[in-house]
Protein backbone atom coordinates (compact mmCIF):
# COMPACT_ATOMS: atom_id res chain seq x y z
CA UNK A 1 0.00 0.00 0.00
CA UNK A 2 1.35 3.24 -0.63
CA UNK A 3 1.68 5.91 2.77
CA UNK A 4 -0.40 8.72 3.02
CA UNK A 5 -0.10 11.48 0.71
CA UNK A 6 -0.45 14.79 3.74
CA UNK A 7 2.84 15.74 4.09
CA UNK A 8 4.79 15.53 7.39
CA UNK A 9 6.51 18.73 6.46
CA UNK A 10 4.92 22.08 5.54
CA UNK A 11 7.38 23.93 3.44
CA UNK A 12 9.11 27.27 5.85
CA UNK A 13 9.67 30.28 4.08
CA UNK A 14 9.58 33.81 4.83
CA UNK A 15 7.06 35.07 2.12
CA UNK A 16 4.97 32.43 1.50
CA UNK A 17 2.37 30.70 4.48
CA UNK A 18 0.99 27.10 3.14
CA UNK A 19 -2.58 26.06 3.03
CA UNK A 20 -3.01 22.86 1.42
CA UNK A 21 -0.60 20.83 -1.29
CA UNK A 22 -2.67 20.38 -4.68
CA UNK A 23 -0.62 17.49 -6.50
CA UNK A 24 2.49 15.89 -6.23
CA UNK A 25 4.40 13.62 -8.49
CA UNK A 26 7.79 12.22 -9.38
CA UNK A 27 9.48 16.04 -10.23
CA UNK A 28 7.64 18.36 -7.54
CA UNK A 29 5.14 18.97 -4.78
CA UNK A 30 2.47 22.07 -5.52
CA UNK A 31 1.32 23.61 -2.44
CA UNK A 32 -1.26 26.59 -2.31
CA UNK A 33 -0.71 29.30 -0.01
CA UNK A 34 -0.76 32.83 0.44
CA UNK A 35 1.35 36.26 1.37
CA UNK A 36 1.78 36.80 4.83
CA UNK A 37 -0.28 38.54 6.61
CA UNK A 38 -2.72 38.87 3.47
CA UNK A 39 -5.23 35.77 2.85
CA UNK A 40 -5.92 37.27 -0.14
CA UNK A 41 -2.88 37.20 -2.06
CA UNK A 42 -2.60 33.94 -2.98
CA UNK A 43 0.26 32.10 -4.15
CA UNK A 44 1.41 28.67 -5.32
CA UNK A 45 4.96 26.79 -4.44
CA UNK A 46 6.27 24.67 -6.81
CA UNK A 47 8.43 22.79 -4.65
CA UNK A 48 11.59 21.54 -5.32
CA UNK A 49 13.45 20.26 -2.24
CA UNK A 50 11.60 17.18 -1.44
CA UNK A 51 12.17 15.58 -5.08
CA UNK A 52 13.65 12.09 -4.63
CA UNK A 53 17.81 12.54 -5.89
CA UNK A 54 17.14 10.20 -8.95
CA UNK A 55 14.42 12.82 -10.36
CA UNK A 56 16.72 15.98 -9.66
CA UNK A 57 18.09 16.17 -12.44
CA UNK A 58 14.82 15.98 -14.91
CA UNK A 59 13.22 18.27 -12.01
CA UNK A 60 15.95 20.81 -12.25
CA UNK A 61 15.46 20.72 -15.98
CA UNK A 62 12.09 21.31 -15.85
CA UNK A 63 12.46 24.28 -13.15
CA UNK A 64 15.15 26.01 -15.47
CA UNK A 65 12.38 25.79 -18.50
CA UNK A 66 9.42 27.36 -16.46
CA UNK A 67 12.07 30.00 -14.59
CA UNK A 68 12.80 31.04 -18.31
CA UNK A 69 9.01 30.91 -20.08
CA UNK A 70 8.20 32.90 -17.03
CA UNK A 71 10.26 35.43 -17.44
CA UNK A 72 9.91 35.48 -20.74
CA UNK A 73 5.64 35.92 -20.64
CA UNK A 74 5.56 38.23 -17.58
CA UNK A 75 3.55 40.83 -18.21
CA UNK A 76 1.23 39.51 -20.58
CA UNK A 77 -2.45 39.23 -19.08
CA UNK A 78 -3.30 36.02 -18.61
CA UNK A 79 -0.15 34.17 -17.46
CA UNK A 80 1.35 33.53 -14.24
CA UNK A 81 3.56 36.38 -12.52
CA UNK A 82 6.85 34.80 -10.90
CA UNK A 83 7.70 36.33 -7.32
CA UNK A 84 11.13 34.01 -6.61
CA UNK A 85 12.94 30.98 -8.04
CA UNK A 86 15.81 29.06 -5.50
CA UNK A 87 16.49 25.45 -3.84
CA UNK A 88 13.10 25.50 -2.75
CA UNK A 89 11.27 25.73 -5.99
CA UNK A 90 9.50 28.51 -7.60
CA UNK A 91 6.77 30.98 -6.04
CA UNK A 92 4.08 32.40 -8.51
CA UNK A 93 0.90 34.28 -7.89
CA UNK A 94 -2.40 32.49 -8.30
CA UNK A 95 -4.15 32.21 -10.96
CA UNK A 96 -7.46 32.25 -10.49
CA UNK A 97 -10.23 30.72 -12.38
CA UNK A 98 -11.80 27.86 -13.37
CA UNK A 99 -10.22 24.48 -14.88
CA UNK A 100 -11.44 24.38 -18.81
CA UNK A 101 -12.99 21.34 -18.45
CA UNK A 102 -15.34 22.53 -16.05
CA UNK A 103 -15.73 26.01 -17.44
CA UNK A 104 -16.42 24.48 -20.75
CA UNK A 105 -17.14 27.98 -22.28
CA UNK A 106 -19.72 28.31 -25.49
CA UNK A 107 -19.20 31.50 -26.50
CA UNK A 108 -16.33 33.30 -28.72
CA UNK A 109 -15.10 35.78 -26.10
CA UNK A 110 -13.43 33.08 -24.40
CA UNK A 111 -11.43 31.75 -27.37
CA UNK A 112 -10.62 35.21 -28.84
CA UNK A 113 -8.88 35.91 -26.04
CA UNK A 114 -6.90 32.36 -26.00
CA UNK A 115 -5.64 33.01 -29.25
CA UNK A 116 -4.56 36.81 -27.85
CA UNK A 117 -2.52 34.83 -25.33
CA UNK A 118 -1.05 32.87 -28.08
CA UNK A 119 -0.24 35.51 -30.07
CA UNK A 120 1.29 37.81 -27.46
CA UNK A 121 3.81 34.90 -26.50
CA UNK A 122 4.59 34.48 -30.23
CA UNK A 123 5.94 37.75 -30.56
CA UNK A 124 8.16 36.92 -27.31
CA UNK A 125 9.08 33.74 -28.97
CA UNK A 126 7.50 31.90 -26.34
CA UNK A 127 5.58 28.63 -26.91
CA UNK A 128 4.17 26.46 -24.10
CA UNK A 129 4.16 23.37 -25.73
CA UNK A 130 1.71 21.46 -23.02
CA UNK A 131 -1.89 23.09 -24.14
CA UNK A 132 -3.60 20.05 -25.20
CA UNK A 133 -4.55 19.52 -21.28
CA UNK A 134 -7.54 21.55 -20.25
CA UNK A 135 -6.16 21.95 -16.92
CA UNK A 136 -3.46 24.41 -18.24
CA UNK A 137 -6.26 26.79 -19.35
CA UNK A 138 -8.25 28.36 -17.08
CA UNK A 139 -11.68 31.06 -17.49
CA UNK A 140 -11.27 33.68 -15.35
CA UNK A 141 -13.82 35.19 -13.23
CA UNK A 142 -14.38 37.75 -15.56
CA UNK A 143 -14.46 35.51 -18.35
CA UNK A 144 -11.20 35.55 -19.54
CA UNK A 145 -8.86 33.01 -20.97
CA UNK A 146 -5.85 32.29 -18.28
CA UNK A 147 -3.13 29.85 -19.39
CA UNK A 148 -0.92 27.78 -16.33
CA UNK A 149 2.34 25.14 -16.04
CA UNK A 150 5.13 26.16 -18.33
CA UNK A 151 7.16 23.44 -17.54
CA UNK A 152 7.28 22.64 -20.86
CA UNK A 153 7.72 26.09 -22.76
CA UNK A 154 10.32 27.21 -24.74
CA UNK A 155 11.51 30.49 -25.50
CA UNK A 156 13.32 31.05 -28.98
CA UNK A 157 15.67 33.24 -30.02
CA UNK A 158 14.83 32.70 -33.40
CA UNK A 159 12.10 32.25 -34.82
CA UNK A 160 12.94 29.93 -37.84
CA UNK A 161 10.92 26.83 -38.61
CA UNK A 162 11.09 25.07 -35.30
CA UNK A 163 9.56 27.79 -33.66
CA UNK A 164 6.85 28.57 -36.07
CA UNK A 165 6.10 24.95 -36.15
CA UNK A 166 5.98 24.71 -32.43
CA UNK A 167 3.52 27.87 -31.89
CA UNK A 168 1.25 26.73 -34.59
CA UNK A 169 1.11 23.10 -32.84
CA UNK A 170 -0.26 25.51 -29.80
CA UNK A 171 -2.97 27.41 -31.71
CA UNK A 172 -3.57 23.44 -33.19
CA UNK A 173 -4.05 22.34 -29.54
CA UNK A 174 -6.19 25.47 -28.30
CA UNK A 175 -8.45 24.41 -31.52
CA UNK A 176 -9.15 20.85 -30.22
CA UNK A 177 -10.12 22.76 -26.87
CA UNK A 178 -12.62 24.66 -29.09
CA UNK A 179 -13.98 21.06 -30.85
CA UNK A 180 -14.42 19.96 -27.68
CA UNK A 181 -16.68 22.56 -25.81
CA UNK A 182 -17.58 24.70 -28.62
CA UNK A 183 -17.19 23.17 -32.04
CA UNK A 184 -19.92 25.27 -33.65
CA UNK A 185 -17.93 28.28 -33.07
CA UNK A 186 -14.94 26.24 -35.68
CA UNK A 187 -14.58 28.74 -38.97
CA UNK A 188 -13.52 26.32 -41.53
CA UNK A 189 -9.99 27.07 -41.90
CA UNK A 190 -9.78 25.85 -38.69
CA UNK A 191 -11.28 23.19 -39.29
CA UNK A 192 -8.46 22.57 -42.07
CA UNK A 193 -6.14 23.12 -39.48
CA UNK A 194 -7.30 20.29 -37.21
CA UNK A 195 -7.00 17.97 -39.83
CA UNK A 196 -3.38 18.35 -41.11
CA UNK A 197 -1.09 18.28 -38.18
CA UNK A 198 2.46 19.45 -39.03
CA UNK A 199 4.98 16.70 -40.62
CA UNK A 200 7.15 16.70 -37.02
CA UNK A 201 4.18 16.27 -35.10
CA UNK A 202 3.42 13.28 -37.15
CA UNK A 203 6.98 11.86 -36.88
CA UNK A 204 6.53 12.58 -33.46
CA UNK A 205 3.27 10.21 -33.25
CA UNK A 206 5.12 7.42 -35.10
CA UNK A 207 8.21 7.45 -33.37
CA UNK A 208 9.16 9.60 -30.60
CA UNK A 209 5.85 9.17 -28.91
CA UNK A 210 6.44 5.25 -28.80
CA UNK A 211 9.41 6.14 -27.04
CA UNK A 212 7.70 8.51 -24.89
CA UNK A 213 5.19 6.13 -23.43
CA UNK A 214 7.69 3.42 -22.47
CA UNK A 215 9.90 5.28 -20.52
CA UNK A 216 6.86 7.22 -18.56
CA UNK A 217 4.25 4.29 -18.73
CA UNK A 218 7.00 1.67 -18.05
CA UNK A 219 9.60 3.16 -16.40
CA UNK A 220 8.58 6.01 -14.54
CA UNK A 221 5.33 4.44 -14.21
CA UNK A 222 3.39 7.35 -14.98
CA UNK A 223 -0.55 6.82 -16.93
CA UNK A 224 -2.93 8.44 -19.67
CA UNK A 225 -5.86 6.91 -17.48
CA UNK A 226 -6.65 4.46 -19.87
CA UNK A 227 -7.48 1.68 -17.97
CA UNK A 228 -10.55 -0.64 -17.01
CA UNK A 229 -12.75 1.79 -14.98
CA UNK A 230 -15.05 -1.79 -14.91
CA UNK A 231 -12.67 -2.72 -11.66
CA UNK A 232 -15.27 -1.37 -9.19
CA UNK A 233 -18.35 -3.45 -10.79
CA UNK A 234 -15.56 -6.59 -10.94
CA UNK A 235 -14.12 -6.14 -7.82
CA UNK A 236 -15.95 -4.23 -5.71
CA UNK A 237 -18.35 -6.14 -4.58
CA UNK A 238 -15.37 -8.56 -2.73
CA UNK A 239 -13.43 -5.23 -1.57
CA UNK A 240 -16.92 -4.03 0.04
CA UNK A 241 -18.04 -7.47 1.72
CA UNK A 242 -14.68 -8.08 3.27
CA UNK A 243 -14.39 -3.95 4.58
CA UNK A 244 -18.26 -4.10 6.22
CA UNK A 245 -16.91 -7.83 8.08
CA UNK A 246 -14.37 -5.52 9.79
CA UNK A 247 -15.58 -4.59 12.90
CA UNK A 248 -16.50 -1.07 14.11
CA UNK A 249 -17.31 -0.19 10.11
CA UNK A 250 -19.91 1.85 8.72
CA UNK A 251 -20.72 2.92 5.35
CA UNK A 252 -18.41 2.17 2.78
CA UNK A 253 -17.63 3.80 -0.50
CA UNK A 254 -15.98 2.82 -3.63
CA UNK A 255 -14.49 5.01 -6.05
CA UNK A 256 -12.33 4.88 -9.18
CA UNK A 257 -9.05 6.93 -9.73
CA UNK A 258 -6.47 7.48 -12.34
CA UNK A 259 -3.63 5.16 -10.68
CA UNK A 260 -0.40 5.67 -12.26
CA UNK A 261 1.44 3.14 -14.20
CA UNK A 262 -1.53 0.52 -13.70
CA UNK A 263 -5.74 -0.13 -14.46
CA UNK A 264 -7.97 2.21 -12.90
CA UNK A 265 -7.48 2.47 -8.82
CA UNK A 266 -10.68 1.48 -6.34
CA UNK A 267 -10.24 4.17 -3.71
CA UNK A 268 -12.00 3.02 -0.40
CA UNK A 269 -13.95 5.48 1.97
CA UNK A 270 -14.58 3.77 5.41
CA UNK A 271 -16.64 5.73 7.75
CA UNK A 272 -15.04 4.66 10.89
CA UNK A 273 -12.91 5.55 14.10
CA UNK A 274 -10.41 3.10 13.62
CA UNK A 275 -6.97 3.39 11.94
CA UNK A 276 -6.53 3.04 7.79
CA UNK A 277 -3.51 0.90 8.98
CA UNK A 278 -4.85 -1.21 11.06
CA UNK A 279 -8.01 -2.24 8.85
CA UNK A 280 -5.56 -2.87 5.72
CA UNK A 281 -4.05 -5.21 8.05
CA UNK A 282 -6.72 -7.03 8.33
CA UNK A 283 -7.60 -7.64 4.88
CA UNK A 284 -6.60 -10.68 2.36
CA UNK A 285 -4.34 -9.21 -0.62
CA UNK A 286 -7.31 -9.91 -2.81
CA UNK A 287 -9.96 -7.73 -0.85
CA UNK A 288 -7.73 -4.76 -0.50
CA UNK A 289 -8.28 -1.27 -2.14
CA UNK A 290 -5.48 0.63 -3.82
CA UNK A 291 -6.29 3.31 -1.65
CA UNK A 292 -8.10 3.51 1.72
CA UNK A 293 -9.24 6.47 3.75
CA UNK A 294 -11.03 6.68 7.27
CA UNK A 295 -13.11 9.20 8.02
CA UNK A 296 -15.53 9.21 11.56
CA UNK A 297 -18.69 10.97 9.23
CA UNK A 298 -18.98 10.88 5.33
CA UNK A 299 -20.95 13.49 4.30
CA UNK A 300 -24.40 12.71 3.54
CA UNK A 301 -27.62 13.73 1.87
CA UNK A 302 -30.94 15.26 3.76
CA UNK A 303 -32.51 11.40 3.02
CA UNK A 304 -29.28 10.76 4.85
CA UNK A 305 -27.32 8.99 1.59
CA UNK A 306 -23.71 9.17 1.73
CA UNK A 307 -22.15 11.97 -0.86
CA UNK A 308 -20.80 9.77 -3.79
CA UNK A 309 -20.55 12.69 -5.94
CA UNK A 310 -18.05 14.45 -3.35
CA UNK A 311 -16.14 11.42 -2.40
CA UNK A 312 -15.89 10.62 -6.21
CA UNK A 313 -14.20 13.96 -6.72
CA UNK A 314 -12.14 13.58 -3.61
CA UNK A 315 -10.72 10.19 -4.89
CA UNK A 316 -10.07 12.21 -8.24
CA UNK A 317 -8.32 15.04 -6.36
CA UNK A 318 -10.76 17.21 -8.59
CA UNK A 319 -10.10 20.33 -5.92
CA UNK A 320 -12.08 22.73 -7.81
CA UNK A 321 -15.00 21.10 -8.55
CA UNK A 322 -15.59 20.18 -4.94
CA UNK A 323 -15.03 24.06 -4.55
CA UNK A 324 -17.91 24.99 -6.34
CA UNK A 325 -20.41 22.33 -4.84
CA UNK A 326 -19.14 23.34 -1.00
CA UNK A 327 -19.56 27.01 -1.85
CA UNK A 328 -21.97 28.57 0.40
CA UNK A 329 -22.61 25.41 2.21
CA UNK A 330 -20.30 26.18 5.43
CA UNK A 331 -21.38 22.68 7.58
CA UNK A 332 -20.38 20.63 4.12
CA UNK A 333 -17.45 22.92 4.33
CA UNK A 334 -16.56 22.12 7.81
CA UNK A 335 -16.89 17.98 7.49
CA UNK A 336 -15.34 17.93 4.06
CA UNK A 337 -12.46 20.26 5.64
CA UNK A 338 -10.55 17.08 7.26
CA UNK A 339 -11.36 14.52 4.44
CA UNK A 340 -9.92 16.88 1.84
CA UNK A 341 -6.98 17.50 3.47
CA UNK A 342 -6.43 13.43 4.17
CA UNK A 343 -6.78 12.84 0.58
CA UNK A 344 -4.62 10.11 -0.29
CA UNK A 345 -4.41 10.51 -4.46
CA UNK A 346 -2.40 13.97 -5.58
CA UNK A 347 -2.17 13.12 -9.32
CA UNK A 348 -3.99 15.65 -11.38
CA UNK A 349 -3.98 13.43 -14.22
CA UNK A 350 -8.22 12.89 -14.48
CA UNK A 351 -10.12 9.76 -15.55
CA UNK A 352 -10.83 9.92 -19.12
CA UNK A 353 -14.53 11.08 -19.66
Amino acid sequence: MTTPTTPDHPPDCADFVPLTVLKRDMFSETWLGHAPGDPQDKRVLRRLDTVPWYARPISRALARREVRGLAAVSGIQGCPTLIRADAQGLLRDWAAGTPLQLARPGDRTWYDDAKRILRDMRRRGVTHNDIAKPQNWLMTPDGRAAVIDFQLASVHRRRGLLFRLMAREDLRHLLKQKRSFARHLLTPSEWRMLHHKALPTRIWLATGKRLYKFITRRLMHWSDSEGDENRIAQDGPAIRKALQAQPGIGAVTLCPFSQPGRTVGIYAFVETTRDASAIEADLAAATRPDLLQTATRLPRDAEGQVRTDLLHLVAGNRLDELAQLMDGDADLTTLMRPIIAARRNLTDRVLRQ
